[in-house]
């Protein structure tokens, strides 16, 4: 991939020009969806831009010395993990990539989770440490299944090069590997039933307790962009590479668009769980993948 490539691929599309008016879309959608299956109204179609804008004209609590510039620094750190992880995503036919681009990926996709863990542990709230706290119990148990989701589908193929597993044909690793990342979307999200670090009704914000103005605002801007490089992950598993140019561009959007529509769905329909049945659960999900994911490899080999 030449250097005018990469670019356009982390400025324009899937990159910043697309995904972050795109992060605004898909928030506006998870919370009107929530809301009609609530029988509210829903906020208005502008209102997440609206948020972050009324956001940045609002003035930032003073903080001094390391701890406020450690403050300043996580939520730019976050926004731009999750949009160059945007940027990675193989959308597009022969859009190029490199060998390895699957771990930067994934680097990249836990930059914000870890940015979430040290935010709290930086504000010095009582309320954001047990935030971050149980963000990072929850990223341990979770990232265990995500991880060895993804392994096990660049196993498969013999290569961590994003467009080519995006291009690999039907098998049931991939399978396997689309339900298991689907089933760590709504963790990663911190939506129900695993919205464990943010439950208002008992630790106010957790980790964004303690921020406000434009921090606050960079904040909801990376939670956006992780929802586009979430529901975008699965789109190009599920659909690899069909059709060309727009069409292929629309059908992404479209595709992820259901995604963030499912997962919706789910918040609206189920409750937040405790951390002990959480992580139960997803050592459960581990346990259980493991032993597919080992199956469905060794039927392969054998089959081939």
């Amino acid at each position: 991939m030449n250097l005018m490539t990469a670019l356009a691929r982390l400025l324009i599309f899937p990159g910043l020009l697309f995904a972050v008016p795109a992060a605004w879309f898909f928030l506006w959608v998870e919370r009107k969806a929530v809301a009609l299956m609530q029988e509210r109204i829903g906020p208005p179609f502008m209102q997440p831009f609206f948020d972050f804008v009324k956001l940045l004209a609002k003035n930032t609590p003073p903080r001094r010395g390391i701890g406020g510039m450690l403050m300043r620094a996580w939520p730019l750190i976050a926004v731009s993990g999750a949009a160059g992880a945007v940027g990675l995503l193989p959308v597009l036919p022969s859009s190029g990539g490199f060998e390895g681009d699957l771990i930067l990926l994934l680097a990249l996709l836990e930059l914000p989770s870890m940015c979430i863990i040290a935010a709290g542990f930086s504000s010095r709230s009582i309320f954001g440490e047990i935030g971050s706290a149980r963000e990072a119990a929850l990223s341990v148990s979770y990232n265990i299944v995500f991880l060895l989701a993804i392994l096990s589908v660049a196993s498969s193929q013999h290569t961590f090069r994003l467009e080519t597993l995006a291009s690999m044909p039907d098998s049931p690793l991939r399978w396997l590997g689309i339900v298991a990342i689907l089933v760590c979307l709504p963790a990663k999200l911190h939506i129900n039933p695993f919205s464990l670090p943010n439950a208002e009704q008992e630790i106010y914000a957790g980790p964004m307790t303690e921020y406000a103005g434009p921090e606050l605002a960079m904040w909801e801007l990376a939670h956006g962009l992780e929802w586009v490089a979430g529901a975008g992950l699965v789109a190009t598993l599920v659909a690899p590479h069909i059709g060309k140019g727009w069409l292929a561009a629309a059908l992404f959007i479209a595709l992820s668009l259901v995604m963030v529509l499912l997962l919706s769905t789910l918040a609206a329909a189920t409750a937040r769980l405790a951390i002990d049945t959480t992580v139960r659960f997803y050592w459960q999900c581990t346990l259980i993948f493991a032993v597919l994911a080992i199956s469905s490899a060794l039927f392969m080999r054998f089959r081939s």
